[in-house]
C-alpha cells in the first residue's frame, strides 16, 4: 500500500510540475504581451489612462493565455463544454485583471503616484499576485476534467479524498478494507 501511494504521489507531483512549467511558459509569453502592449499604450495612445492601458493589455494577453492553456498546458483536462470553460476562464481572468489593474489604480489614485514607471511596476506586482490565483483556479475550476482515462492517474483523487471503506472516529479504530481495484495483498 505504501508503495502504491508513493508511486501515485510521484506521478501526481510529476504531472503537477509539468503543468506548472507549461503554465509558466504560457504565462511568460502572456506577461510579455500584457506588459509590452501596456507599456506602449501608457507611453503612447493612452498616456493619461494607465489603468485602461493595463486593462487592454491584460485582455489581449488573456485571449492568448486561454488558447495556449487549453491546447497545451491543460490539454488533458479540457472540459467538453467549451463555452462553460471559456466563461470560467474569463471570470478567473477578470479577477486577475482586477488585481493587476486595481494595484495600478491604487498606486495612482490612492497613493498619488504619477511616475509612469512606478505605475507600471504596480501593475507587474499585481500580475505576480494574480498569477498564483490563476494557476490554482485554472487547475481546479476551469481545466478540471479528471485524468482517470490515463492509467497512471486513475486513482489520483484517492490521495486527497477519504476512502469510502475506511471508518474513523472517536474511539473507532481505523479499519482498512481491501479495494478490489488496487493491486497488493488484502488489508
Amino acid at each position: 500500500m505504501i508503495t502504491i501511494l508513493n508511486e501515485r504521489m510521484r506521478g501526481l507531483a510529476s504531472l503537477f510540475w509539468r503543468e506548472v512549467a507549461k503554465f509558466g511558459a504560457v504565462g511568460g509569453i502572456a506577461f510579455v504581451i500584457d506588459n509590452g502592449l501596456t507599456y506602449y499604450l501608457m507611453h503612447g495612445p493612452m498616456t493619461d489612462s494607465e489603468a485602461k492601458a493595463r486593462f487592454f493589455g491584460a485582455s489581449v494577453a488573456t485571449v492568448f493565455s486561454w488558447i495556449a492553456n487549453r491546447f497545451w498546458t491543460f490539454r488533458h483536462r479540457r472540459q467538453a463544454n467549451v463555452l462553460r470553460e471559456f466563461v470560467m476562464f474569463v471570470i478567473i481572468n477578470g479577477i486577475g485583471i482586477g488585481i493587476s489593474t486595481g494595484l495600478t489604480a491604487i498606486a495612482k489614485y490612492g497613493m498619488g503616484i504619477t511616475d509612469k514607471n512606478m505605475l507600471f511596476l504596480a501593475g507587474v506586482a499585481g500580475i505576480l499576485v494574480a498569477t498564483v490565483v490563476r494557476f490554482f483556479a485554472y487547475r481546479f475550476l476551469v481545466f478540471n476534467q479528471e485524468l482517470d482515462a490515463e492509467p497512471e492517474f486513475s486513482h489520483d483523487h484517492e490521495i486527497i479524498e477519504r476512502h469510502p471503506h475506511a471508518r474513523t472516529g472517536a474511539g473507532v479504530p481505523r479499519e482498512a478494507v481491501k479495494d478490489p481495484d488496487l493491486p497488493g495483498p488484502p488489508a
